[in-house]
């Protein structure tokens, strides 16, 4: 079946479930009264029986009128259903949750097409197809203390996020700032493996999480569907943990992480030469490690929120050995527009010298000179506007300096600096055809 052909099936029975609740969706008169009550909705239902779907479709358009490789655009979407199972009212089963999320990712990658760096700057490019996303059984104990949820999952979903990073299309914040997946194997949505993690609360402000995922290559092959459950091709485990102070609106805190899993090193083969060059596979390593700190600040009544993020290489041969955000994103923008927002933000990607003196290599060996920048900036500036309950649309102007060259090592110059405009929109469907849960 086509990719089409799938998203329309999926949609399909989405409207097909419309129609079933349409009798539901009428309103009813209350006896004696001149008023109405609107009757409940499917999803209303749903969830005062302990299930609580989300439906949505999210769609990433963007161009590049200037800079890059080449001048093109491209586009990227997801369809996202997900479900989590309240088993205490399912089963009895006091302080459990079953949470299962399906995705079908379709559309190109600009910046691999036409910009020439390793950053996409439309987030929802990555394991385009149909994927088992989340298969999780989530505990909680000792007065909701403790949570531990285990399964098929994602790290990238519980660690290194907030709201706020999805606030914007560039792949270098949303879900998670990007130096994370440069420097180690931690794994990423929705490309599934076994994993799990623990978060206990010392008060009810600070606490303290830690978890394990399996790092394997295979569950993140554009051919694999999320249900490799043997485990088969995994090469090791990605830890990372975090100690911080939260409170409704705010967050403080520090971590880190270690890699036990495979990676190749940025420059050279087995014997220690240029593996470009001799046409020989990267060396083979384990073993690699970092820190972060970050935070997100609230100001005041305002409406403004502001974030940031540090990360750095401890060990390991790496591609980056620093990362530096900062971001802002405003809620309530003019009168009458609670809901939009704008924001801004800006990363600084500073790169290894094993990872320079690749490209620097390869270009020499075609007789070229000149350095390759250190660092990468990519910056953007946005406004969502929620144009109906169901419907948001987010147009994007980003900036790239510096790209990072990886795409075309054996170019004989710097890639241009590259200005990216582009649109981001979300259709919340469950809500759309009264699926999903009371807000």
């Amino acid at each position: 079946m086509s990719k089409k052909l799938k998203i329309g099936a999926l949609l399909g029975a989405g409207l097909s479930s419309l129609a079933l609740a349409a009798p539901a969706l009428a309103q009813v008169a209350t006896a004696g009264t001149t008023t109405s009550t609107p009757a409940k909705t499917p999803g209303d239902i749903l969830y005062e029986n302990g299930v609580s779907l989300t439906i949505n479709y999210t769609g990433e358009a963007a161009a590049n009128p200037s800079g890059g490789i080449r001048q093109g655009g491209d586009y990227a979407g997801q369809l996202y259903l997900g479900g989590d199972f309240d088993l205490n009212r399912i089963a009895g089963w006091q302080g459990a949750t079953l949470h299962i999320a399906i995705t079908q990712r379709h559309g190109s990658n600009l910046a691999a097409d036409d910009i020439g760096n390793n950053t996409s700057v439309q987030e929802v490019y990555g394991t385009q197809n149909t994927h088992l996303a989340e298969l999780t059984l989530e505990q909680k104990l000792f007065g909701d203390r403790l949570d531990i949820i285990a399964g098929r999952t994602v790290a990238n979903i519980d660690f290194l996020n907030s709201p706020l990073y999805c606030d914007f299309q560039s792949n270098s914040a949303c879900g998670n700032p990007t130096f994370i997946f440069k420097d180690s194997n931690f794994t990423y949505f929705p490309a599934s493996s076994w994993g799990g993690n623990a978060r206990f609360l010392f008060t009810p402000d600070t606490y303290i999480h830690s978890g394990v995922y399996e790092v394997s290559p295979e569950d993140k092959e554009a051919s694999n569907n999320g249900f490799n459950f043997s485990g088969h091709g995994d090469t090791g485990i990605v830890i990372p943990t975090e100690l911080g102070y939260t409170t409704d609106t705010n967050l403080y805190a520090i971590g880190g992480w270690y890699d036990t899993g495979a990676y190749a090193d940025p420059l050279d083969d087995a014997v220690g030469a240029p593996a470009l060059i001799n046409g020989e596979p990267y060396a083979d390593h384990h073993d690699r490690s970092g820190l972060f700190l970050r935070f997100t600040q609230n100001i005041g009544q305002s409406g403004l929120a502001v974030f940031g993020v540090f990360m750095t290489r401890l060990s390991g041969e790496v591609d980056e050995d620093q990362f530096y955000e900062l971001g802002a994103v405003q809620t309530g923008t003019f009168a009458g527009r609670p809901l939009d927002t704008i924001g801004l933000l800006v990363n600084d990607q500073e790169f290894s010298n094993g990872f320079l003196e690749n490209i620097e290599t390869a270009r020499a060996s075609e007789g070229a000179t000149g350095n390759i920048p250190h660092r990468e900036i990519m910056m953007e500036l946005n406004y969502g506007a929620q144009l109906t309950p169901t419907v948001r649309v987010m147009p994007n102007l980003q900036y790239i300096v510096n790209p990072d060259q990886s795409a075309e090592p054996y170019r004989p110059t710097n890639i241009p600096n590259a200005f990216v405009v582009g649109v981001k929109f979300t259709i919340d469907l469950g809500k759309l055809f009264g699926l999903g849960a009371p807000t």
